[in-house]
Protein backbone atom coordinates (compact mmCIF):
# COMPACT_ATOMS: atom_id res chain seq x y z
CA UNK A 1 0.00 0.00 0.00
CA UNK A 2 1.25 3.45 -0.84
CA UNK A 3 1.76 5.88 2.00
CA UNK A 4 -1.04 8.20 2.95
CA UNK A 5 0.85 11.47 3.17
CA UNK A 6 -1.86 14.12 3.41
CA UNK A 7 -5.48 15.06 2.84
CA UNK A 8 -4.91 15.09 -0.92
CA UNK A 9 -3.94 11.40 -0.85
CA UNK A 10 -6.94 10.55 1.32
CA UNK A 11 -9.45 12.36 -0.89
CA UNK A 12 -7.81 11.21 -4.12
CA UNK A 13 -7.94 7.54 -3.16
CA UNK A 14 -11.50 7.92 -2.01
CA UNK A 15 -12.41 9.53 -5.33
CA UNK A 16 -10.73 6.67 -7.19
CA UNK A 17 -12.77 4.15 -5.19
CA UNK A 18 -16.00 5.99 -6.00
CA UNK A 19 -15.03 6.07 -9.67
CA UNK A 20 -14.71 2.26 -9.63
CA UNK A 21 -18.14 2.14 -8.01
CA UNK A 22 -19.59 4.37 -10.75
CA UNK A 23 -17.98 2.20 -13.43
CA UNK A 24 -19.52 -0.98 -12.01
CA UNK A 25 -22.94 0.72 -11.94
CA UNK A 26 -22.46 1.78 -15.57
CA UNK A 27 -21.54 -1.79 -16.51
CA UNK A 28 -24.61 -3.15 -14.71
CA UNK A 29 -26.93 -0.68 -16.44
CA UNK A 30 -25.33 -1.32 -19.85
CA UNK A 31 -25.86 -5.08 -19.47
CA UNK A 32 -29.33 -4.94 -17.87
CA UNK A 33 -31.16 -6.04 -21.03
CA UNK A 34 -28.67 -8.50 -22.49
CA UNK A 35 -30.05 -11.94 -23.12
CA UNK A 36 -28.33 -15.28 -22.71
CA UNK A 37 -29.16 -18.83 -23.74
CA UNK A 38 -28.60 -20.29 -20.27
CA UNK A 39 -28.63 -19.19 -16.64
CA UNK A 40 -24.87 -19.82 -16.36
CA UNK A 41 -24.05 -17.46 -19.25
CA UNK A 42 -26.21 -14.61 -17.92
CA UNK A 43 -24.50 -11.40 -16.82
CA UNK A 44 -24.44 -10.93 -13.03
CA UNK A 45 -24.44 -7.46 -11.43
CA UNK A 46 -21.05 -6.28 -10.16
CA UNK A 47 -20.25 -4.62 -6.83
CA UNK A 48 -16.95 -3.26 -5.52
CA UNK A 49 -15.85 -4.38 -2.08
CA UNK A 50 -14.15 -1.59 -0.14
CA UNK A 51 -11.59 -1.85 2.63
CA UNK A 52 -10.22 0.75 4.96
CA UNK A 53 -6.56 1.55 4.29
CA UNK A 54 -4.77 2.65 7.44
CA UNK A 55 -1.47 4.50 7.37
CA UNK A 56 1.12 2.44 9.24
CA UNK A 57 -1.31 -0.33 10.19
CA UNK A 58 -4.39 -0.28 12.37
CA UNK A 59 -2.71 0.32 15.76
CA UNK A 60 -0.44 3.15 14.62
CA UNK A 61 -2.82 4.80 12.17
CA UNK A 62 -3.00 8.56 12.16
CA UNK A 63 -4.75 8.69 8.81
CA UNK A 64 -7.01 6.34 6.88
CA UNK A 65 -8.74 6.21 3.53
CA UNK A 66 -10.56 3.66 1.41
CA UNK A 67 -9.43 1.31 -1.35
CA UNK A 68 -11.27 -1.14 -3.57
CA UNK A 69 -10.36 -4.62 -2.39
CA UNK A 70 -12.09 -6.50 -5.22
CA UNK A 71 -15.05 -6.45 -7.56
CA UNK A 72 -17.50 -9.29 -7.07
CA UNK A 73 -20.44 -10.65 -9.07
CA UNK A 74 -23.68 -10.85 -7.12
CA UNK A 75 -25.10 -14.34 -6.78
CA UNK A 76 -28.65 -13.68 -7.95
CA UNK A 77 -30.88 -15.83 -10.08
CA UNK A 78 -31.46 -14.54 -13.63
CA UNK A 79 -34.95 -13.88 -14.91
CA UNK A 80 -36.27 -16.59 -17.23
CA UNK A 81 -38.37 -15.17 -20.09
CA UNK A 82 -40.27 -17.11 -22.75
CA UNK A 83 -39.14 -15.83 -26.17
CA UNK A 84 -39.27 -18.83 -28.53
CA UNK A 85 -38.34 -16.77 -31.60
CA UNK A 86 -35.13 -15.38 -30.09
CA UNK A 87 -31.94 -16.84 -31.62
CA UNK A 88 -30.46 -17.44 -28.15
CA UNK A 89 -33.53 -19.25 -26.79
CA UNK A 90 -32.97 -22.69 -25.30
CA UNK A 91 -34.81 -25.81 -26.49
CA UNK A 92 -37.87 -24.82 -24.41
CA UNK A 93 -37.93 -21.29 -25.91
CA UNK A 94 -36.57 -19.44 -22.87
CA UNK A 95 -33.90 -16.76 -22.68
CA UNK A 96 -32.33 -15.43 -19.49
CA UNK A 97 -32.13 -11.78 -18.42
CA UNK A 98 -29.62 -10.43 -15.90
CA UNK A 99 -30.89 -9.90 -12.34
CA UNK A 100 -30.14 -6.15 -12.48
CA UNK A 101 -32.42 -3.98 -10.34
CA UNK A 102 -32.43 -0.60 -12.08
CA UNK A 103 -33.73 1.23 -9.00
CA UNK A 104 -30.89 -0.19 -6.92
CA UNK A 105 -28.38 0.79 -9.58
CA UNK A 106 -29.67 4.36 -9.81
CA UNK A 107 -29.56 4.79 -6.02
CA UNK A 108 -26.01 3.41 -5.95
CA UNK A 109 -25.05 5.77 -8.79
CA UNK A 110 -26.43 8.79 -6.93
CA UNK A 111 -24.67 7.81 -3.70
CA UNK A 112 -21.32 7.26 -5.44
CA UNK A 113 -21.68 10.53 -7.31
CA UNK A 114 -22.39 12.43 -4.09
CA UNK A 115 -19.43 10.84 -2.33
CA UNK A 116 -17.20 11.77 -5.27
CA UNK A 117 -18.51 15.36 -5.18
CA UNK A 118 -17.93 15.56 -1.40
CA UNK A 119 -14.30 14.56 -1.84
CA UNK A 120 -13.90 17.04 -4.66
CA UNK A 121 -15.25 19.75 -2.37
CA UNK A 122 -12.67 18.77 0.28
CA UNK A 123 -9.88 19.16 -2.28
CA UNK A 124 -11.23 22.49 -3.48
CA UNK A 125 -11.50 23.82 0.08
CA UNK A 126 -7.97 22.65 0.95
CA UNK A 127 -6.56 24.31 -2.17
CA UNK A 128 -8.36 27.57 -1.34
CA UNK A 129 -7.09 27.52 2.25
CA UNK A 130 -3.54 26.83 1.11
CA UNK A 131 -3.66 29.73 -1.37
CA UNK A 132 -4.99 32.05 1.33
CA UNK A 133 -2.19 30.97 3.64
CA UNK A 134 0.41 31.71 0.95
CA UNK A 135 -1.20 35.11 0.30
CA UNK A 136 -1.03 35.91 4.04
CA UNK A 137 2.69 35.20 3.95
CA UNK A 138 3.19 37.68 1.10
CA UNK A 139 1.74 40.59 3.08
Amino acid sequence: MADIKNIFDIAGRSMAAQMVRLNTVASNIANANTRAGSAEETFRPLRPVFRTAFEGGLKNAERATVDVKEIISLDREPQRVHEPGHPMADEEGFVYLPPVDMNEELVDMLEASRQYQNNLEVLTTMRTLMLRTVDMGKS
